[in-house]
């Protein structure tokens, strides 16, 4: 096939948007020849298309006859039908674009030489990479047209997010483009979801929380999820998060030293936003949980030599913990997704947490308004939940209102400045433990006195106490994937940590619905 045949002119490789804005001389990337080329294996043998590597669709062609061409190819595979120049002929008999370039005889005309069929792979690849550049020109072009216009308000820093989430879509392979899911396709990767379940034989069918109750009650933690973990000061919050953190990092690491395949993994790679606390007291605080030594000794340094010894092994045990840590404070929910879309084109991170909401700041257009800012901040997280397609856990506030209730456990109502955090979350969670205000009741106690009513007030407290002590709840307020409940679990103070309750333990058997 000559290239007289294919018309390729210079004039072919711009655009009329792009001629003006293109250096003197220089075109945007792309061969038609290859393109052709490629059409024309297609149409000889219709398999090329099942046999790539990357998936070429039709707005990775260049050519816009191109582009129909393979989109009506792909259209009558989808049917089963036999795909060649002359099943195609009815469809473009009217087409304009495609007389000038000789009509109907151009279809045959790709299937002339067949020499596409020499090499289909390399040719797919070479479209798919030229498409790429040529995003890669769409985005240095309006960074440059938004960053010489003055007109407006300048925000340099919102314009470098808006350039990386650019850039991060083209390295997806994603720029430019949203289409609709076929039911088919959607179908297949739940079943792939259910087989993973099947095969973790943890009933897990996402990540894994480390917690077997857990797990039970939720599937694990699902891809493309935003997860409210909330509750009052002092119930655990980020001990449970820095928990969950860890058996997800350290179950991926396990999965890979025993040569499980990284897709069948149901760990993953950890980013950790804490806007609260810093990396080293993170840090810290899974080290006292592994070694099993008090947090509080770990910080004044009064532990023994043995005591040593375990946290020098856990530390050495932790060093490949796939758990990046990000303890810059004030951040905006622009830079968060920034940062961790860098994380999941580096370190391909699985899971995404956030401590806490409330310590993000929105762009600045709703800083008047706390709940609007709320607002943006939840979708936020629940768009950058879906764009990455990972499950994004973020703890939340309570607020005070349940305080002043008799039964302290929370509800969707306490939740703190927003109703839209209730709305965009998949999963809300309440962590509640009832030893907290039991001990906080805590009568007289009966030394030195013999008064009968003041040691009976304190025996009865102690009772209470002995049966609530140690136990907290999970509280699933809202599941998009299955029913809510209560999971009840055990909690270790002293090394802040969350664990399943013994299958002996009588607190373990209890009604987990809610009304």
């Amino acid at each position: 096939m000559s290239e007289d045949d294919l018309l390729v002119r210079p004039d072919d490789v711009t655009t009329p948007e792009t001629k003006g804005d293109l250096p003197a001389g220089r075109t945007l990337p792309a061969n038609i020849e290859a393109e052709a080329a490629f059409l024309g294996a297609v149409l000889i043998d219709n398999r090329v298309i099942e046999e790539l590597p990357t998936p070429i669709r039709p707005e990775h062609f260049f050519e816009p006859v191109h582009q129909r061409v393979y989109d009506r190819i792909l259209t009558l595979q989808d049917r089963n039908a036999v795909v060649t120049p002359v099943t195609l002929k009815p469809y473009f008999e009217a087409d304009e674009a495609l007389k000038e370039l000789g009509g109907i005889t151009y279809l045959a005309k790709l299937t002339a030489d067949g020499q596409g069929l020499l090499a289909p792979r390399e040719l797919a690849e070479q479209i798919y990479d030229l498409a790429l550049l040529r995003e890669l020109v769409t985005v240095g072009r309006t960074l440059v047209e938004g960053a010489l216009d003055t007109s407006e308000d300048v925000a340099p820093m919102q314009q470098i997010e808006e350039a990386e989430a650019s850039l991060f879509q083209v390295a997806e392979g994603a720029a430019g483009q949203s289409e609709a899911s076929s039911f088919s396709s959607a179908s297949q990767k739940a079943l792939g979801m259910i087989e993973l379940a099947i095969n973790s034989g943890g009933n897990i069918s996402g990540k894994t929380t480390g917690l077997t109750s857990i797990n039970q009650k939720i599937g694990g933690l699902h891809d493309s999820d935003l997860i409210i973990l909330a509750g009052r000061p002092g119930m655990g919050k980020t001990s449970l998060v820095t928990n969950i953190a860890f058996n997800c990092a350290d179950r991926y690491l396990r999965d890979q030293a025993d040569g499980i395949d990284i897709e069948e993994s149901v760990g993953a790679g950890v980013a950790f936003f804490s806007l609260e606390m810093s990396a080293d007291q993170l840090a810290t605080r899974i080290l006292s949980e592994q070694a099993g030594i008090s947090s509080e000794a770990l910080r004044m340094g009064k532990i023994s030599r043995d005591d040593f010894q375990r946290l020098s092994f856990a530390s050495q045990r932790l060093a490949e913990l796939p758990l990046y840590i990000d303890d810059t404070p004030a951040l905006t929910i622009a830079a968060l997704r920034t940062r961790a879309r860098r994380l999941k084109r580096k370190h391909d991170i699985g899971l995404i947490v956030v401590d806490y909401l409330q310590l993000l700041q929105g762009s600045g257009r709703a800083n008047d308004n706390r709940v609007n800012e709320i607002s943006e901040i939840s979708r936020g997280l629940k768009t950058l939940a879906k764009e990455l397609e990972v499950p994004v856990i973020a703890l939340s506030q309570l607020s005070r209102a349940v305080e002043q209730r008799e039964d302290k456990t929370p509800m969707l109502s306490d939740l703190r400045e927003s109703g839209s955090i209730e709305q965009d979350a998949d999963m809300v969670w309440f962590v509640y433990r009832e030893d907290y205000y039991v001990q906080s009741k805590e009568p007289k106690r009966p030394i030195e006195t013999d008064d009968q009513k003041v040691h009976e007030a304190h025996a009865a407290w102690a009772a209470e106490m002995e049966g609530v002590y140690g136990l907290a709840e999970l509280v699933v307020a809202k599941q998009r994937h299955g029913s809510t409940g209560k999971v009840r679990m055990k909690f270790e103070a002293r090394i802040t940590k969350f664990s399943d309750l013994a299958d002996d333990d009588p607190r373990a058997s209890y009604d987990s619905s809610i009304d």
